[in-house]
């Protein structure tokens, strides 16, 4: 295991996730109903004269009756359901892979319908129910210790493609049980794909979707400060999340190729625009990585940082990634790390893995089918 002054995962590799993150802006193949679900409804029960009224209906069969298919729909009439079921598919995607945890996790491979593929999990906590969602195929920011960028990024994620990860999941839920988070921290980088993310973000929001308070719904990002500003000036201020990973430039640049590029002190000068204009707690990420980022004089630099900041830090002990050359710090190490932050008055919390035999870590379900296909 190499220290922090030098990393096991060549450079070289950073040139295929730049041509790879070319492709982003490609279209899946087809048109999606979720992309604009009012839009596309209205229009076509017009040119059928079917009462405007359906339209509603089957949107909250969608969102809060939780209909797997049209069929389920059941006061629709059977001609129309037949005509929506041969005209219109709900879904797009398909189930490669359903994994189940002990504690409750439960995570979805979906193959899409150009033959990517994504990850999304439903997360049990008490009475909480929170699912974490992808926005892109792949990822193009390139982080060394992540499944998600290993093969670097595809496209982006249509904002149907999007809904119908929030849906599915929604689906998974027992009938007395209620979603009651959103984390955008899956495969992809969200700021990378707004124009998809909101209007998706404002289905859940909205009372006649999920309902789900903005204060619930969380965007995660390595930093982008342009886009980072983009969402302040939006009608919605959802908390943001910001992966930092490291205290400088110099240990960021390794872990995170793109802040080459960016750099810490802008970064934090956009998040502190975001609080400025949102007035929401920003929440920092920080995965621990053993013998890289996880020593007493990281700690300090990164408490400096912090200092004087409405934040709350979140760490992360590192979960092992097959073929990667990283490891989880030791439980003496960790606490460290912890008490370090905690005397110099840090808000901070260790976040508890949750679902780790399902490969539920972003991006390793689908780089262990990928493995599982490559040896068949």
């Amino acid at each position: 295991m190499n220290s922090g002054h030098g990393m096991p995962r060549s450079t070289r590799q950073y040139p295929t996730l730049i041509r790879r993150t070319c492709l982003i802006n490609m279209p899946s193949q087809s048109t999606h109903l979720l992309d604009s679900l009012d839009s596309t409804l209205t229009a076509w029960l017009a040119e059928r004269d079917v009462p405007k009224f359906r339209g509603k209906q089957i949107r909250n069969w969608l969102f809060e009756k939780r209909a797997a298919d049209w069929q389920a729909m059941t006061n629709l009439p059977q001609a129309l359901r037949d005509q929506l079921t041969a005209e219109l598919p709900l879904w797009t995607s398909s189930v490669a892979k359903h994994t189940k945890a002990e504690d409750g996790t439960e995570k979805l491979l979906l193959s899409l319908a150009d033959g990517g593929q994504i990850e999304c999990v439903l997360l049990r906590d008490k009475v909480r129910r929170t699912i974490c969602i992808s926005t892109q195929v792949g990822c193009g920011m390139g982080c060394v210790f992540c499944a998600s960028g290993l093969d670097g990024v595809d496209r982006n994620l249509t904002t149907g493609e999007i809904i119908e990860q929030i849906l599915l999941l929604q689906n998974l839920l027992a009938k007395e049980e209620r979603l009651s988070h959103i984390v955008v921290m899956g495969m992809g980088e969200p700021l990378a794909n707004l124009d998809g993310l909101l209007p998706a973000l404002e289905e859940a929001h909205r009372e006649d979707g999920l309902g789900i308070s903005a204060r619930r719904i969380t965007i995660s990002t390595v930093g982008l400060p342009a886009s980072i500003d983009r969402l302040a000036k939006h009608k919605r201020t959802y908390r943001l999340a910001i992966s930092l990973h490291a205290p400088n430039d110099e240990l960021r640049n390794k872990l995170v190729p793109v802040n080459d590029k960016i750099g810490l002190d802008a970064i934090l000068d956009a998040a502190d625009r975001y609080f400025d204009v949102s007035g929401r707690r920003l929440t920092y990420e920080y995965v621990l990585l053993h013998d890289l980022n996880d020593q007493d004089e990281h700690a300090r630099e990164l408490a400096d940082r912090l200092s004087g900041r409405e934040a709350l830090l979140n760490v992360i002990p590192y979960n092992p990634v097959a073929g990667l050359p990283y490891e989880t710090p030791t439980l003496a190490r960790q606490h460290a790390f912890r008490d370090i932050l905690e005397q110099a008055g840090i808000r901070v919390q260790f976040r508890h893995r949750k679902g780790n035999r399902i490969d539920a870590a972003c991006g390793q379900l689908r780089r262990s089918q990928q493995e599982v296909f490559a040896l068949e």
